[in-house]
């Protein structure tokens, strides 16, 4: 690998240009605009055909949306993905862009029209537009600049808009296709309305919460005709055409097929039989209102039942009678009461747990509706998008999320895409005078005098297309030649059924049978440190922009990443994000010692190297092979695991340790230079975490032009580390792995001794023929030992990985405090002993007890024997008083 020249650190100390603290504000908005101003972020699909692509078009965040801990999560994986790809020579392209959010961002407008005494109706549709339009240039977006703090490396020349010209010309192109094909159609359907967005919905604009209501079981009829029905919405008795039950309960078999009392109407209703019924559930009899829910709707379609509303666009009651004017509301306690008095009313439970929906935008409990609607034929789209996971074309990651995609796109309604606003793509129809239906093509003119249709499409129509439109679709671009498939997508499950079966559906039907990407993998929610959901109502809420404000960029992103096994919902809490931080603060320490020491990456690696040396760089190696796999299977956690105890515990806790000695010795130039080698690659490795420290710590090290001018003076475009089996060097990481055990026992030693970490004590080292024996003036600095002088007097003995540690005590410590302390434990140890002894010999305990409790006081046996061995050891240590 060909590596920069650095004309610093060839001498014992060089003059080093990096504060003595790393601060984030100082470094992370610079280095983010030089990046952008070289291009870097850039991608040409003529740039290198021989190069192989790489493609991840971003989930598109609303118009009207800030970042959030999700968000956050959700770059940051892709941002590792793309960067590490970029670094591996890939044409890596990272399409960033909006989604115009229909009704959020109608929602947000009108409330600012409300201010000013007006509505959307005041100004007229064509105003209104325009309204948003101008409220989208000033104060949309404001995203895209969060998205710059948190290091996204999106190709900003290609930021889309899913209303931007091109986005509305492929709405159309992929509009008439389905219509002509005959996969769109118009119908009378039940579907989810909001009473205050006045609007249809989609399934994921629908929010579930658990809400107290009243269970109340009402008798239909008399007599022999008697039928009881439960319901927790008794006002929308009003509009029921029918009782079911199960064909064989054998409970209402005389019932079937007769006409029986529909209380406070004066109608009466059908008893029909239907499987859908479980006879188990309640009473075994359920109401059936065909126009107010969707089951019933169901049923009706079925059984040919009439349809009766009795609810308006706005929730309020419009069946004939004293109920007639109330609020859906205001309504269901005055039908209660009526029945009540008639003594209809068999049982009333309160509170009654249930699920209710809400709209995600306003909140409001939505009412299920028949209207007529715009709908897509999903029954062979959805079919193609099962098929190509089924066949291997498309891998979903982590494999056990794939039966529930299946679960979905196997079962899947057709898809409601008309919505009742004026924000968004107008359905592109037209009728005629006398009932005519036309759908022009994008390049068409609808007949003169012709009414487009007054709605407007689904914003998930538009955002299905997301994968291929913002690559130039329908025109056949450069960039959809080279761009298309994408390489991956990445989304949270929660929107697995949504966004990603309309990508598929759509994708294969306009891409004539090629998906859309070649890879979904699927994250969960970001939760706290109690695995408990995100909620301003829970008060546990993060905003990542206090923690990059507070920690940094990539501070935020370590912690996010750290946590993010494959498919599994990611903790977080703020001493997390300050550890992270303090990952980033050592090592900025680490590189900076290593410059202050002249390390560099020039020159091939000396021939001779030391043990300590051998060790690292076998290490390192190994690393670079455990990171590769991790990314490659999508284990964000298991990578920045991997990287972090490497960074922490063996380069800067060991190495750099070691180091220290050998710098100041014949062996310098070797350590300079491995030193570099294995901080160079180390930085490469987690720039795709942490991109702005690497940049800052790789470029100082390499000595590289970091002005942006030359793309090669920056970590952005440095070769990813390529792991060398060549370097493996077992019989050196076994040396340092007894070394270590060797420091470690001794620490342990000095630890329950009562001696300080700091503390110097001094001691005789005796090698007897232990290899060891070279790292001497090494482990003297590890453990603070000192070299014995006159009058030294052992106190203690330690033997360990053959070596013998004599160390002199006397006077650092307190014996008589400590021989009291160790008596003391060395007592609870064998009452904890003879505890587990009793109860393994009784024979009654040991015939009854589960095998978990067995094993359990085993352990506690054999931890406590082991306990009175270290303590009697230490005891016998000590010095006499």
């Amino acid at each position: 690998m060909t590596q920069p020249s650095n004309e610093r650190g060839q001498g014992a100390a060089a003059d080093v240009d990096l504060p003595t603290q790393y601060r984030p504000a100082d470094v992370e908005g610079r280095l983010y605009e030089r990046w952008v101003s070289a291009g870097l972020f850039t991608a040409d699909p003529a740039r290198d055909p021989a190069r192989p692509a790489y493609s991840i078009v971003i989930p598109p965040p609303n118009v009207t949306g800030s970042l959030h801990m999700g968000h956050a999560l959700d770059h940051s994986i892709q941002d590792t993905l793309v960067r590490r790809r970029r670094m591996q020579g890939y044409e890596a392209l990272w399409v960033p862009g909006m989604d115009h959010a229909g009704i959020a961002t109608q929602n947000v407008v009108e409330r600012e029209l409300a201010k000013e005494g007006l509505s959307r109706h005041d100004l007229g549709r064509e105003a209104f537009v325009e309204r948003v339009w101008k409220w989208k240039g000033e104060s949309g977006g404001r995203i895209l600049g969060q998205m710059r703090r948190l290091g996204d490396s999106v190709d900003w020349t290609r930021e889309a808009f899913t209303m931007d010209e091109h986005r509305a010309r492929a709405v159309r192109t992929i509009f008439k296709r389905l219509f002509d094909d005959g996969l769109i159609h118009r119908a009378e359907r039940i579907i989810n309305w909001c009473p205050r967005c006045l609007t249809a919905l989609s399934d994921i604009e629908v929010e579930h919460a658990d809400r107290e209501g009243e269970l109340v079981s009402i008798r239909y009829g008399s007599g022999d005709e008697e039928i009881v029905v439960a319901t927790t919405r008794t006002e929308t008795m009003l509009g029921d055409t029918a009782v079911a039950v199960h064909p064989e309960d054998e409970r209402y078999r005389h019932l079937v097929g007769r006409d029986i009392e529909l209380p406070l109407t004066g109608r009466r209703i059908p008893v029909v039989a239907d499987e859908h019924v479980d006879p188990a559930f309640g009473t075994g009899a359920v109401k059936v209102t065909p126009a107010h829910d969707p089951n019933d709707f169901e049923i009706g379609r079925r059984h040919d039942l009439p349809s009766l509303s009795v609810l308006d666009e706005r929730g309020v009651i419009t069946a004939h009678g004293p109920f007639e004017g109330l609020d859906r509301f205001e309504a269901r306690p005055a039908v209660v009461a009526a029945l009540r008095e008639q003594g209809r009313i068999v049982k009333e439970v309160r509170p009654y747990e249930h699920s209710v929906g809400h709209c995600q935008r306003c909140s409001t409990v939505v009412e299920p509706r028949v209207s007529l609607q715009w709908f897509v034929t999903v029954a062979p789209l959805a079919r193609a998008a099962g098929d190509a996971v089924r066949d291997g074309r498309v891998a979903i990651h982590p494999p056990e999320m794939a039966a529930r995609y299946f679960e979905w796109v196997d079962n899947m309604h057709d898809w409601c895409i008309s919505r009742q606003l004026w924000w968004g793509h107008r359905i592109p129809v037209w009728y005629g005078p006398d009932g005519e239906v036309v759908c022009p093509g994008p390049d068409e003119e609808p007949p003169a005098g012709w009414t487009q249709d007054t709605d407007v499409l689904d914003t998930w129509f538009s955002s299905a297309l997301w994968p291929f439109s913002t690559l130039g679709w329908p025109e056949k671009t450069p960039e959809l030649e080279r761009f298309y498939p994408t390489s991956v997508l990445v989304t949270g499950y929660d929107i697995l059924f949504f966004w990603v079966a309309r990508m598929m559906m759509f994708g294969l039907y306009a891409m004539d049978g090629v998906e859309p990407f070649k890879t979904i993998t699927l994250h969960g929610m970001v939760r706290d440190q109690h695995g408990k959901k995100m909620s301003k109502s829970f008060g546990n809420v993060v905003d990542p922009l206090d923690w990059i404000d507070r920690y940094g960029a990539d501070a935020t992103r370590f912690t996010l990443l750290r946590g993010a096994n494959p498919g599994g919902d990611v903790p977080v809490a703020e001493d997390w994000a300050q550890g992270s931080r303090n990952f980033c603060n050592k090592l900025w320490n680490a590189t900076r010692f290593a410059l202050i020491n002249g390390a560099h990456v020039r020159g091939p690696m000396p021939a001779e190297l030391s043990t300590v040396d051998a060790w690292v760089l076998s290490r390192l190696h190994t690393v670079i092979a455990e990171v590769d796999a991790h990314l490659e299977s999508y284990d964000f956690a298991k990578a920045c695991e991997t990287l972090y105890h490497f960074a922490w515990d063996e380069v800067c806790d060991w190495y750099v340790e070691l180091a220290k000695v050998q710098l100041a010795d014949g062996r310098a130039e070797a350590t300079r230079r491995v030193l570099g080698e294995v901080l160079d690659n180390l930085l490469r490795l987690l720039h795709p975490v942490v991109p702005f420290v690497t940049e800052e710590l790789w470029t100082s090290l390499t000595g590289a032009d970091s002005t942006g001018a030359d793309s090669t003076g920056t970590i952005v475009t440095a070769p990813w580390p390529a792991a060398d089996a060549g370097r493996a060097d077992r019989n050196a990481e076994a040396a340092v792995e007894s070394l270590q055990r060797l420091v470690t026992e001794v620490r342990r030693f000095r630890s329950d001794q009562g001696l300080k970490p700091g503390q110097k004590v001094a001691a005789a080292l005796e090698w007897g023929a232990s290899p060891l024996a070279e790292h001497e003036e090494g482990v003297r600095a590890l453990l603070r030992l000192t070299a014995p002088g006159d009058g030294f007097a052992a106190t203690a003995s330690l033997p360990v990985e053959g070596v013998t540690v004599r160390l002199d005590t006397a006077g650092a410590i307190d014996v008589a405090a400590e021989r009291k302390r160790l008596e003391k434990d060395l007592a609870a140890a064998r009452k904890e002993v003879d505890q587990a002894r009793r109860k393994l010999g009784n024979e009654a305990f040991m015939a009854k007890a589960p095998e978990a409790v067995v094993a359990k006081n085993r352990e506690r046996l054999n931890q406590g024997e082991a306990d009175i061995g270290r303590l009697e050891a230490q005891l016998t240590a000590l010095p006499a008083s």
